[in-house]
């Protein structure tokens, strides 16, 4: 009874030394987002992450077997941020542009959506051409590929520029502009909510690669070739398994992954 004891003992020790060794050798990574773009990322008011691109981020983590901790960041620094070491990867719906390629390297995207515009109930915008936007008040989040696609598409347009989606849609609501344009997913969720309920969504617009880039993918630091290979096979092993369709399907009616 005694040496069946020690053994158990033995064992259990032993679990414990394998256990803390796993721990330790555990990979661990801070995940920078920005948390004010919902429904991909959003910082609820109790302090908590929600969104696509948090589940996505967590999966693809639990794939890699890392401990994970996010960081949010205002969207105009975060490459900056990512630069000083203050996160190890971005996912954070970042479109893949090759502006963007001179500073960070990508992923492989993990989702792909069109812009589109919207526009108060009763406007009197038709169209979703430069024609049909002259002299409009057209809202964008700066430093995104949405206002670029603005400034080349629309140039008769009066582009106002802000710093979070947040800050468009209170401005289309009390009537300060008369379109905005956003991703379609963000755009179309944000009507379906009592907030948008000012406005419908007047056209998706017709994607340009040298604009809105090859889709959404993770970034990193140039250079982390290990961690973005490491990153690449978690974004396939998701897409394989089911747990790329469970998450989509939790938050969209169509796969965001696009072709």
């Amino acid at each position: 009874m005694r040496f069946t004891k020690g053994m158990m003992a033995a064992a259990a020790t032993l679990a414990l030394t394998i256990g803390a060794a796993q721990a330790q050798d555990m990979m661990k990574l801070k995940i920078g987002t920005e948390g004010a773009y919902p429904p991909f990322n959003n910082l609820e008011a109790d302090g908590s992450l929600v969104g696509f691109d948090i589940d996505i981020a967590k999966a693809l983590c639990d794939e890699m077997k890392a401990d994970c901790e996010f960081v949010t960041q205002d969207w105009d620094g975060i490459i900056p941020a990512l630069l000083a070491g203050k996160f190890d990867a971005i996912i954070a719906s970042m479109s893949i542009t090759e502006e963007r390629k001179e500073k960070v390297d990508f992923t492989n995207k993990y989702y792909n959506t069109p812009p589109a515009i919207a526009v108060p109930k009763d406007s009197d915008i038709t169209d979703a051409t430069d024609a049909g936007l002259s002299g409009k008040a057209l809202g964008a989040q700066s430093s995104t590929t949405h206002s670029n696609y603005a400034e080349e598409k629309f140039p008769s347009a009066d582009l106002k520029l802000y710093p979070t989606p947040d800050e468009y849609k209170l401005d289309i609501a009390s009537g300060r502009i008369d379109a905005v344009i956003d991703d379609v997913i963000v755009l179309s969720e944000w009507l379906k909510s009592d907030d948008g309920d000012c406005c419908k969504l007047l056209a998706t617009l017709p994607t340009d690669p040298v604009i809105n880039g090859e889709g959404a993918g993770i970034a990193l630091r140039k250079g982390e070739d290990d961690l973005r290979e490491k990153f690449n096979a978690a974004i396939a092993a998701i897409r394989a398994n089911g747990t790329y369709k469970e998450i989509n399907d939790k938050y969209f009616d169509v796969d965001v992954y696009g072709d």
